[in-house]
């Protein structure tokens, strides 16, 4: 029997994830694992659900082709524009999802966590639109370099809360918001923003991404006549975009996956985030999953340009593939991402987010038939950038 790259019944992809929680939330996590099935798959959320995800989020989102560079790379090369919904960003496809989870499972109070900020404007936005209080917790470090975004939280109505911890970025965020979820399990919904954390948020965020994947069958039809590419590209981070990218290819052996992991000033310094070429199993927010850490199991810290990438593990999904070969990870550091978002910034006229610059590096470091069809996912647009991108082109 072919094996699956998808979740099994007891939260697992192979040997990573589960729900490893403090017995304060096994309750929160539990009726969420009993519940989350069962409400995303009603015809109510799937039909309030797309009509969001098509009147508010501005879905379907186009796919591009981009004719200068795919004559440079020697391919079709193929743009998934998630740069261009509403809050500039892939996020916002899995805010609205949870954020109406969360209202049918009698919640009140949201909170999050962010490290490039999008997933916190994300959360702010949906809450706004449903009348929610919403918290984030975002590092100190992300506060400063990802000013704008903070603004617009702040703008929509949430309270960000600076963390101090450690080197106050998005791993730091993320333990600040699980203790406050300790604190309030009754009335609180933690909007992950990722494919981490315990069972099921990788299955459900990755579930809400999915419409990424779902719209490429559709888009690669109308323009190539076939369902599906020759190669995927997405950065990954704790892996969402990259996720609803190939979410309906993950089976499909036909289709290679290549993703691009931050390197930062290289794998064999200590300033690096590319977890899946440094990291070990081991278990980080609430899921086994390959975490960087030292010989006594404490977190090491990730270094990378990316605010997003910036995070010292990768979800359990991405795990799983990695480790059997179902995807490709490049590890692409700083000076190659700024590289890169310049040269699609000159060729295409798109600024992309750093995060989705490390992906469009990748294809560098591969060599392409001139008929192969390559989409790569732009997973956010890079205003929120522009002041790192002019710091750092040297």
């Amino acid at each position: 029997m072919k094996e699956s790259f998808f979740v099994d019944e007891n939260g697992y992809y192979g040997e990573f994830g589960g729900a490893y929680v403090p017995e304060i939330l096994y309750k929160c996590v539990h009726d969420l694992q009993e519940a989350y099935l069962t409400i995303i798959e009603s015809r109510e959320f799937q039909e309030e659900y797309y009509q969001l995800l098509t009147d508010y989020v501005g879905r379907p989102s186009p796919l591009y082709y981009a004719s200068r560079m795919s004559e440079k790379y020697g391919c079709r090369l193929y743009l998934k524009r998630e740069d261009l919904n509403h809050t500039g960003a892939h996020k916002i496809n899995n805010t609205v999802g949870q954020i109406l989870l969360a209202k049918k499972m009698g919640k009140t109070r949201i909170i999050a966590e962010t490290g490039a900020g999008q997933h916190g404007v994300a959360t702010a936005t949906v809450c706004a639109l449903m009348g929610m209080e919403c918290e984030v917790f975002m590092g100190a470090t992300d506060v400063e370099r990802q000013h704008i975004n903070v603004e617009r939280m702040k703008m929509l109505g949430a309270k960000v809360h600076p963390v101090r911890t450690g080197n106050m970025t998005l791993s730091d965020a993320c333990s600040e918001a699980i203790r406050d979820w300790c604190c309030h399990p009754a009335d609180t919904f933690y909007i992950v923003g990722s494919t981490m954390g315990p069972h099921p948020y990788p299955d459900l965020v990755a579930r809400m991404q999915s419409v990424i994947s779902k719209e490429l069958k559709v888009q690669l039809t109308e323009k190539t006549g076939r369902d599906y590419p020759d190669y995927l590209i997405a950065c990954i981070g704790g892996g969402s975009n990259a996720a609803g990218t190939i979410y309906h290819y993950v089976d499909d052996e036909r289709v290679q996956i290549i993703l691009a992991e931050a390197g930062g000033h290289g794998i064999d310094t200590d300033y690096t985030a590319a977890t899946i070429h440094c990291g070990t199993p081991g278990i980080l927010h609430g899921a086994k999953m390959l975490v960087m850490q030292n010989d006594d199991g404490q977190i090491k810290e990730a270094f990378t340009i990316s605010a997003g990438l910036d995070y010292p593990g990768v979800g359990p999904m991405h795990c799983n593939m990695a480790i059997k070969k179902r995807s490709t990870v490049f590890a692409i550091n700083d000076d190659e991402a700024i590289r890169a978002g310049y040269e699609l910034t000159r060729m295409e006229g798109i600024i992309p987010a750093i995060e989705s610059a490390h992906a469009i590096a990748a294809l560098k470091k591969m060599t392409f038939k001139h008929d192969d069809i390559v989409v790569l996912t732009v997973s956010g647009r890079g205003d929120k950038d522009i002041e790192t991108y002019l710091k750092f082109n040297n």
